[in-house]
C-alpha cells in the first residue's frame, strides 16, 4: 500500500474499475434515474433504472484515464453553471503560469461549486485543473467517495476525534500536499474548516501551518515562497443555502450548539449545484512571495487579497442597508449598477427575505453584509 492512499485521488490504472463499480451501484443509479425523470421513476423504478444504467454504460465507453472523465463531465458542469447564474466572471488568470503548480487557498461558501468555478476557469484557459481537498464528512456513501476521487479529490480526515490521530492525519495532509506540488500537481484547499456560513472570510493560521508540518527543518520565508500560495476570492451574489445557513447561525446563537440532520450535507450539495446564484466573481490573487515571519503573517496576507479582490453585489449592499448602518464610503453604491439591476435586485432581496423565518432574519443579513464590512475593514488598514 502507497503512503498516501488512504487519501489520494484515484489514479488513471484505477479508472475503469471505480466506473464499473459506480455503473453497478444500485443506489446511486436509483437516486439518478429519481433526479433525472422523477415522475416515472415512482411508478417503473426498475424499468427507469435499468435505462439510466444502461445511458451511463454507453456514454463511459473509452473512459480510461481522469482526463478523459474531465472532459465528458465538463459539458454538464457548463449546462449547470449556465442553468444556475446570471454571469460568471474572473480575473487574476494574468498572475499564473502555463505548467507551474499552485497551492490555491480559497474562501468557502459552497462545498461543490467552490471548486467548480476554480476548475471552470482553469479548464477553458488551459490550466491542468487541481487536486481539491474534500472533508471525509461528505463521503458517507461508497459511491460519493468514487466520484470524488474520481474527479481529483484528496480526503482531508475531518471525522477524528483523538489528539493522535488528529495529528497524523495533519502530517500526512502536509506532506501529500508537498508531494503533489513536487509532481507539479496543483492544489485547492479552503482557507479554514467549513464554509463561512456568517459571510467573514478569515484564513485559519493552522492551515498554513499544516503546509510546513512535513518540511521541518526549512526556513519559513523560503518555505512559504516554495509552495507558490495564490489566494483565490468567490463571490456569490446569491447563495442557494443561504436560509440553511441562516438556521444553523441561530440555533448555534441560542442554544449554544447545532446538529445536522441526516442527508443535510447531500441537500445542500444539490442546492449549491441547482439554486439560483445570480452573479458570480472568482479572482486568483498573486503568488506570496514577501518574505513573511510567522504563520499569522501569511494568514493576513491571504485575507487581504481575498478580501479587496471580493467582487460586491447589489445584495451585499441591501443587506447593510437593511442592517440600518450603511457606511459613508459605500452609500453612493447604486452608481456602480444599472437602475434596472438595482430594480431587479431590490425586488429579489425581499422576496428572499420575506422566506426566511423573522427570527433568522439577522443572519441571513450577516452573511451578504459582512463581506462589506470586511472590504472596509482591509481598506482602512492599507
Amino acid at each position: 500500500m502507497g503512503e498516501f492512499d488512504a487519501i489520494r485521488p484515484y489514479n488513471d490504472a484505477e479508472v475503469p474499475a471505480v466506473m464499473e463499480r459506480l455503473l453497478g451501484d444500485q443506489e446511486l443509479m436509483r437516486m439518478l434515474a429519481a433526479y433525472r425523470f422523477p415522475l416515472l421513476a415512482r411508478w417503473f423504478p426498475g424499468v427507469v433504472r435499468r435505462a439510466v444504467q444502461f445511458a451511463l454504460r454507453r456514454e463511459a465507453r473509452g473512459i480510461q484515464c481522469v482526463d478523459t472523465l474531465q472532459h465528458k463531465l465538463e459539458p454538464y458542469l457548463d449546462r449547470v453553471i449556465e442553468s444556475s447564474t446570471l454571469n460568471v466572471t474572473y480575473s487574476g488568470l494574468d498572475n499564473l503560469r502555463q505548467g507551474q503548480a499552485y497551492l490555491f487557498l480559497a474562501n468557502h461558501r459552497d462545498i461543490v461549486m467552490d471548486p467548480a468555478f476554480v476548475n471552470y476557469a482553469l479548464y477553458h484557459t488551459g490550466h491542468p485543473t487541481p487536486r481539491l481537498a474534500i472533508g471525509d464528512n461528505l463521503l458517507q456513501r461508497p459511491f460519493v467517495a468514487d466520484l470524488m476521487r474520481l474527479n481529483k479529490c484528496f480526503i482531508v480526515r475531518r471525522s477524528l476525534t483523538g489528539r493522535r490521530e488528529k495529528l497524523q492525519a495533519y502530517q500526512m495532509m502536509s506532506a501529500y500536499i508537498s508531494h503533489s506540488l513536487a509532481e507539479s500537481e496543483s492544489i485547492w484547499i479552503a482557507q479554514s474548516e467549513g464554509r463561512a456560513k456568517d459571510g467573514l472570510d478569515e484564513t485559519d493560521p493552522a492551515i498554513i501551518k499544516m503546509f510546513c508540518m512535513s518540511r521541518k527543518g526549512e526556513e519559513f520565508g523560503p518555505l512559504i515562497r516554495s509552495l507558490n500560495l495564490v489566494p483565490v476570492s468567490i463571490a456569490y451574489e446569491w447563495d442557494p443555502c443561504d436560509l440553511l445557513k441562516a438556521r444553523e447561525l441561530e440555533q448555534k446563537a441560542r442554544l449554544g450548539e447545532y446538529h445536522k440532520e441526516p442527508g443535510e450535507d447531500d441537500r445542500s450539495i444539490a442546492m449549491g449545484l441547482t439554486g439560483y446564484k445570480g452573479r458570480v466573481h472568482v479572482a486568483f490573487g498573486e503568488p506570496l512571495q514577501d518574505d513573511y515571519a510567522d504563520a499569522k503573517a501569511v494568514a493576513r496576507a491571504v485575507d487581504k487579497q481575498i478580501l479587496t479582490n471580493y467582487r460586491l453585489s447589489p445584495s451585499n449592499y441591501l443587506a447593510i442597508e437593511q442592517q440600518g448602518q450603511i457606511p459613508a464610503q459605500v452609500a453612493a453604491w447604486r452608481n456602480d449598477f444599472t437602475p434596472t439591476e438595482v430594480a431587479a435586485e431590490e425586488q429579489r432581496f425581499k422576496t428572499r427575505l420575506a422566506a426566511c423565518p423573522s427570527d433568522q432574519r439577522a443572519y441571513w443579513l450577516l452573511q451578504y453584509a459582512n463581506p462589506v464590512h470586511s472590504r472596509l475593514r482591509v481598506l482602512e488598514h492599507q
